[in-house]
């Protein structure tokens, strides 16, 4: 598998939203190896997970995202960290009501909302407000999305997103 994927310059910002998802996706499946990080995978405290996602989406063409995150804060004001395999930092979503950032290295872009973050970055909504409670096992309704946490005991999180098209699928693996 390949190790590193080859980005070229383009100095026309701001990004478009199909240069950002070429961005995120080169830099997500840049490499094969995964991270390994010690320590729990909650901590009830500071409202913190850490592990691995992947979000695979059935667009034309199919995209794959995969990633080391941490997601930390609460629905409404919080922050997920998506790093590379091998640890270096591929964006910061940050967001409050009525705000949303994206931090790339030094560039910084706004967004209305978490929602429109992810679509931007991802090519597809994701849920991200709902992954607060269904990390904390408590089933949360989506329009679209159907999460099953019978494997959360475990570390493990799946979702899927029936509904609008394109289908996407998403996996989550805490750290233990």
């Amino acid at each position: 598998m390949s190790r590193a994927a080859s980005i070229e310059d383009t100095a026309a910002p701001p990004l478009s939203r199909r240069s950002v998802g070429w961005l995120f996706a080169s830099l997500l499946i840049a490499g094969c190896a995964t991270s390994t990080k010690g320590g729990a995978s909650f901590d009830a405290e500071t409202n913190r997970w850490s592990g691995r996602l992947a979000l695979n989406v059935a667009s034309e063409p199919p995209q794959s995202f995969s990633a080391g995150f941490e997601l930390s804060g609460q629905p409404d004001k919080g922050e997920l960290r998506l790093t590379s395999p091998l640890g270096n930092i591929l964006g910061v979503m940050q967001w409050q009501p009525g705000q949303a950032l994206l931090s790339q290295g030094e560039q910084v872009r706004q967004f209305d909302s978490v929602e429109a973050l992810a679509a931007e970055v991802t090519g597809a909504p994701i849920p991200v407000r709902a992954l607060f409670a269904w990390l904390r096992g408590q089933p949360e309704e989506v329009t679209g999305w159907q999460a099953d946490l019978g494997q959360l005991p475990a570390g493990r999180l799946s979702a899927q997103r029936q509904m609008p098209l394109p289908t996407a699928e998403l996996r989550i693996v805490l750290d233990r």
